[in-house]
């Protein structure tokens, strides 16, 4: 292991290199970051998930790092440009741009003016007017190196192939690169025009049509709708920065005195400068832009799609699952407890009284029947008039009614999964299937569909498509391995997130399972075709076995640690589960008796956690939640209403909140708290529960703007814009960039990324 790496990682991070060590072994050893954070932690000293991520990443970025760095010393050695001095300059970059600047001088070329001049044999010419001596007449040295022959009829000719040479060599060195770099860090301005013919056509992108911001303050969310723009052929868009200052600056490097060979290098720095340096330098940082951006929006994604996954579970309750639907009718099926499909149905109770009424008797025929503990509806088409027609017909009070989003539902019904359980079933049961079990266990359903399916992110489609997968990807595994997965009931899909494990081993598993019946201890996993001790290592502690003749094996006590218990037990003359029962007899239990080499105090706190509560699930206590009755459309919205919500999507703008009328509102950054709010994540969350004021309603767009604040009609609202942004906030929390307020459609451009059945316009 990279010493040097892990010293870095170490100061970065600000932790001891001796953590930074212990987890670059484990993940060398095939750990994964779910099983060093939970089982190994007295070998990191009890980092968690997101410190060994990023050394994870870190020591993944210095890896490429370092083999960049040997690919640019091969190069230069092969071409014999390799000097001691310049080698140790390679080895020294820390930094992948650092090591770019280095190399660039010497990196090969296509044919350049520069290289013409130098074929020319001008080449000691510019490095005599480099020099700058005062005694040197440009004129009179530039008349030596006339060469018809060559091309150089003149002396004007000739120092214009000189200034083409210098031009290349002040683009190339790395103070120029460096100096200009930060002037566009500093006060670099992102600017968007609209092309010419293409206004109506960009329409939706009206707000960057003569747009200016400062690149250091844009957000994220904004940069990438103007990326979109320039995508559509609709923006162009461009970097710059003050070309006065800029060239002046890079002039201060180059230029010393007044002489005649001084001139001549100025004007060479000028040129380069407007050619070679700025058009490189404002490229470079349209790309780290968009990187930065892209992280940004990722993290957003990421935030929301953990909130999703580790909503608050019904748990195992027979459900009827419903897919409204007007003309087509409602799909209904009846799942029993472990989410099995046992009867499919289709009602129409929007249709005819004679349908509403046979609609009434067929939903309270199949509750009766199936026992039916719990109705989901699917947030969709004709929702909340299913959920009107479904309160109304009498059901029984224990009977719980919830709305499930089905963001992502049709999604699933069309993908192999659903094909693969249900090969016999079309499409709209299938979907009535993943809405019935969203409501029993969201984790275990959502985990069935491409994470960006889902639409809680903001314009996934636009960022760096592989890091987006691995950021949502760890987002799966950690809450997967967080909240546990029964192993006797779980689907293919959900236990391939498991530590370990992966689809190969999770269809493994099921095919055991399938033909031997339901596992009775996590030890018989060892008899798994190709699951070997790494993986069960890896996976066994994150694995519950319900009813299993072990009780440990339905904890998230590891099997490695099982000595232990039995030692606690034995020593208080008691039985394992019987630790687990009495509070009484865990107390009397002392820890520091059981400390070894291996296993500390941080492992042994652990156990006793989870002896006090086996299994438990780490989400929050299921609520039930409903909408405001009698506000089923737009159109029954008026400005002053408070009604509840629920946040579907967190942006970097604010937050979109399903009020029940199948049209997201926004609540604006400006209006989610009685305080200036940086970052919409401080204050909601996806899933949680909020009471909203309604501000104002467009009709014509579609468009709710709503508020949290405790009196949005003090604010500013009312502004008579209209505009999606909603109401303009007080005066005292506006912290906007100089040069414009924010565009009002933000998030209309964002909603073009919203997938499923809900476009949040």
């Amino acid at each position: 292991m990279n010493q040097v790496f892990i010293e870095q990682i170490a100061s970065e991070l600000k932790i001891r290199p001796q953590q930074v060590a212990a987890v670059g072994k484990l993940l060398e050893e095939g750990g994964t970051v779910p099983f060093i954070a939970r089982y190994r932690k007295e070998a990191t000293d009890t980092l968690d998930e997101v410190a060994i991520t990023n050394i994870r990443d870190r020591f993944a970025e210095l890896a490429a790092l370092d083999q960049r760095r040997q690919s640019i010393l091969k190069s230069l050695d092969e071409r014999a440009l390799l000097s001691d001095a310049l080698k140790s300059a390679v080895l020294g970059a820390a930094t992948l741009t650092k090591l770019e600047d280095i190399y660039q001088p010497y990196r090969p070329k296509r044919r350049t003016r520069a290289t013409i001049a130098k074929e020319a044999g001008l080449e000691p010419l510019a490095n005599l007017l480099f020099e700058q001596k005062s005694q040197t007449d440009p004129e009179c040295e530039a008349k030596r190196f006339v060469d018809p022959s060559k091309g150089i009829e003149d002396f004007e000719q000739a120092l214009a192939g000189a200034r083409d040479v210098i031009a290349e060599r002040v683009s190339d060195r790395p103070e120029s690169r460096s100096k200009l770099r930060r002037l566009f860090q500093r006060t670099g301005e992102v600017r968007s025009t609209v092309i010419r013919g293409k206004e109506a056509e960009g329409a939706k992108f009206k707000d960057y049509f003569d747009w200016k911001e400062s690149l250091a303050k844009i957000p994220s969310h904004r940069l990438l709708a103007i990326r979109r723009g320039e995508a559509e052929t609709a923006l162009m868009m461009r970097i710059g920065v003050d070309d006065e200052l800029a060239s002046s600056e890079i002039e201060s490097l180059f230029v010393h005195g007044q002489c005649p060979a001084s001139e001549q290098v100025r004007l060479a720095v000028q040129d380069g400068y407007k050619r070679l340096l700025c058009p490189a330098i404002e490229v470079e940082t349209r790309l780290n832009s968009k990187k930065l951006a892209d992280v940004e929006a990722i993290r957003v994604f990421a935030d929301n799609l953990s909130e999703l996954l580790m909503a608050p579970a019904l748990g195992q309750k027979n459900v009827l699952g419903i897919d409204p639907g007007f003309r087509s009718g409602c799909k209904i099926v009846c799942l029993d407890a472990q989410g099995k499909l046992l009867h499919n149905d289709v009602i129409f109770p929007t249709m005819s009284g004679a349908r509403v009424k046979e609609s009434a008797d067929t939903i309270l025929s199949l509750c009766a029947r199936f026992k039916i503990e719990a109705i989901a509806i699917g947030n969709g088409t004709a929702s909340r008039e299913t959920e009107t027609f479904i309160r109304a017909i009498g059901l029984p009070k224990s009977i719980l009614v919830m709305m499930v989003s089905e963001s992502g539902a049709s999604i699933y019904s069309a993908s192999e999964a659903a094909r693969e359980e249900f090969p016999n079933e079309d499409l709209t049961v299938r979907g009535a299937v993943s809405i019935g079990r969203r409501l029993m266990d969201p984790l275990a359903e959502l985990v069935k569909l491409d994470p960006k399916s889902i639409g809680v992110g903001q314009y996934q489609h636009d960022v760096d498509q592989g890091l987006l997968k691995d950021g949502l990807d760890d987002v799966v595994v950690s809450c997967v391995n967080r909240v546990g997965v029964e192993l006797n009931t779980c689907s293919r899909q959900l236990l391939s997130y498991v530590s370990g494990l992966g689809p190969q081993l999770a269809g493994n598993i099921i095919a055991h399972r399938n033909e031997n019946g339901p596992f009775e201890s996590r030890a018989e996993l060892k008899k798994v075709p190709r699951l070997g001790p790494k993986a069960f290592e890896q996976a066994a502690g994150f694995l519950r076995i319900r009813e299993a003749t072990n009780p440990l094996d339905a904890s998230a006590v590891h099997p490695e640690r099982y000595s232990i218990v039995k030692q606690m037990a034995k020593d208080l003359g008691c039985k394992v589960v019987d630790l687990m029962k009495d509070a009484s007899l865990r107390q009397k239990i002392d820890l520091e008796k059981y400390v070894s080499d291996e296993v500390g105090l941080p492992t042994l706190k652990d156990i006793i956690e989870e002896l006090t509560k086996p299994g438990r699930d780490p989400r929050k206590q299921f609520e039930v939640f409903s909408f405001q009755d009698g506000v089923e459309k737009v159109e029954d919205l008026k400005p002053g209403m408070k009604l509840p919500g629920l946040v579907t999507n967190v942006t970097a703008f604010g937050a979109f909140v399903d009020i029940g009328v199948h049209q997201d509102g926004l609540v604006h950054v400006s209006q989610l708290a009685d305080r200036f709010v940086s970052n919409p994540a401080e204050v909601v969350k996806v899933q949680q529960k909020v009471q909203v004021t309604v501000t104002e309603v467009d009709l014509n767009r579609k468009r709710i703007a709503l508020s949290m604040l405790a009196n949005p009609e003090l604010s500013g609202t009312g502004s008579g814009r209209g505009d999606a942004k909603g109401p303009r906030p007080p005066q005292k929390r506006e912290r906007r960039p100089a040069a414009k307020a924010a565009p009002a459609n933000d998030w209309f451009t964002n909603a073009l990324d919203s997938s499923g059945k809900r476009k949040r316009l």
